[in-house]
């Protein structure tokens, strides 16, 4: 039988316990699989590009006398067929259109394998539909073919036109072709080479590298991996090739207790978009916020000469300023320690985000705002 004493008792040591947890208890983690913040140094994807040409356009191509690489291209392309067109001869083509073809190749790409390609015009083709791309060779940085690419074009636009008149929808300038390149040589990697790979993370963090290494060390043993840098985990791995696969498989699948990232305001300046994280913070301040436009007025004024006086007719312009300036109250923000907080304080500012810009800027200045502003 428990007395009301051992009861109230009981109350304050949980409730104790419960205040001491949370003097001494980290910040919230993310946790997150090793392959979502880290990859492997050396295996990557590479950029391909190559110029061709796209046939079968119905009158949409380049405008030729104004592009006259397209007609050289063609050219080339007749001679290699071995079809001469005589010296001076005026081609008027309305089907063809200059092009630059794209391609990603992804890691451990073997001959053979299929990519897709991504088609944009060149010059001043009106639309790229219907097209069909002729066999154009993919380059490397290193100047190498790498694939070739060739197929229909899929554009996801439409439009006509009659006369003066003009309806477009989307971009037609443009295309894909799904599996449009075939693999022709495959891209080197360290991956079977030495035993030991190196872990790039995402971010420079040296809080995550180690919990990167020390969550490594206790599934596959002590010693396989150690933090090299603030963004560099170095592993060493088995040396067989089948079983690196498994023991890079079992690597990825890691649950990694990401921290907090570090404070930070993200601030686009060309369309006033503003991003912040979680870690954001603010001290108390108080900010005045009072919008200020100007409004000017042009009102036409016709000034007529009196009869018989043999003047002229002048036109006048009668300008009307305006300067209105909107009181603004000062408004004290309370400290905030979460997001939900920060977001609360700045929407009772009630100003637009270009305006936001200017008051974090100033905050900042001033100490209450703990983050980095960055500009994009």
């Amino acid at each position: 039988m428990y007395t009301a004493d051992r009861i109230l008792k009981w109350l304050i040591v949980m409730a104790f316990t419960a205040a001491s947890a949370a003097l001494w208890w980290p910040l919230d983690a993310q946790a997150v699989r090793l392959k979502e913040i880290a990859a492997v140094q050396g295996v990557r994807s590479n950029q391909l590009m190559g110029y061709g040409l796209v046939v079968g356009l119905d009158g949409t191509g380049d405008q030729t006398t104004s592009v006259p690489f397209t007609t050289q291209s063609l050219n080339a392309m007749l001679q290699q067929l071995g079809i001469t067109v005589p010296s001076g001869t005026n081609m008027q083509l309305k089907n063809i259109a200059a092009v630059v073809v794209t391609a990603t190749l992804p890691p451990f790409a073997q001959p053979g394998q299929s990519v897709d390609v991504d088609v944009s015009s060149l010059a001043n083709a009106k639309s790229l539909r219907g097209g069909t791309l002729i066999a154009t060779p993919l380059k490397g940085a290193d100047g190498q073919i790498y694939a070739m690419a060739q197929g229909n074009l899929i554009v996801g636009g439409a439009g006509a036109s009659a006369g003066s008149a003009k309806v477009q929808i989307n971009h037609l300038s443009a295309g894909r072709i799904p599996d449009g390149a075939s693999v022709e040589r495959s891209v080197p990697t360290p991956w079977l080479q030495g035993s030991v790979v190196q872990l790039n993370l995402q971010s420079d963090d040296f809080n995550t590298a180690r919990e990167v290494a020390d969550t490594i060390n206790k599934v596959k043993g002590r010693g396989v991996a150690e933090a090299m840098s603030g963004r560099t985990i170095s592993v060493h791995l088995p040396t067989e090739p089948g079983e690196r696969v498994a023991f890079l498989a079992d690597l990825e699948n890691l649950p990694i207790d990401r921290a907090v990232p570090a404070a930070k305001v993200i601030i686009n300046a060309r369309t006033g978009s503003i991003v912040i994280n979680q870690a954001v913070t603010i001290g108390p301040c108080a900010v005045a916020h009072g919008n200020l436009s100007v409004t000017i007025s042009s009102t036409p004024v016709i000034s007529q000469p009196g009869p018989l006086s043999q003047g002229n007719t002048v036109v006048t312009e009668k300008n009307d300023i305006k300067i209105n300036q909107e009181p603004g109250s000062l408004i004290q923000l309370p400290a905030g320690t979460k997001l939900t907080e920060v977001v609360r304080a700045l929407n009772t500012l009630g100003a637009n985000p270009q305006d936001l810009v200017a008051i974090l800027q100033a905050m900042k200045a001033a100490g209450a705002l703990d983050a980095e502003l960055e500009v994009i």
